[in-house]
């Protein structure tokens, strides 16, 4: 595995929760948010094969999903990857809301919320669902 020195991705800096919330607010029903979320699954960088380690995978996931983290002083700072092209958007979802942040602001963050404000987990397969809340509960565990 190369040295923990994660990309820059704009998610969590540049593009943050509340952005993504206005931008799916802003969107004209499920088919419009899903293209959404989609682009903005283009802009996560994609990990390193070698970094794709077993011991990196999320359990609880469907598809092939990777999390890395650094803390650097009190922030938290993560990578993720799958080989799914709509839970790579998933992904950015909750990297807008975790990345950068504190232990405090991870564990006070209200992700079920975060997520009825975007208007998609209604619309999610079960399994998709189940996913995204297993990447959301490994980032809290890495965080605590």
């Amino acid at each position: 595995m190369t040295e923990l020195t994660l990309p820059h991705h704009p998610f969590g800096t540049d593009i943050s929760d509340t952005d993504i919330v206005a931008q799916m607010q802003n969107a004209s029903g499920w088919e419009d948010r899903y293209r959404t979320v989609i682009q903005l699954g283009k802009k996560l960088p994609v990990m390193a094969e070698e970094d794709k380690d077993e011991q990196l995978k999320v359990s609880g996931c469907e598809s092939q999903v990777w999390l890395r983290h650094q803390q650097v002083g009190d922030h938290f700072y993560f990578q993720a990857d799958s080989d799914a092209r709509i839970v790579r958007g998933l992904i950015t979802l909750v990297l807008a809301a975790y990345h950068g942040k504190t232990r405090t602001e991870i564990g006070e963050f209200d992700i079920d919320g975060y997520f009825d404000s975007l208007g998609l987990i209604a619309h999610l397969s079960p399994s998709r669902g189940n996913g995204l809340k297993a990447i959301v509960e490994q980032i809290k565990q890495l965080a605590s």
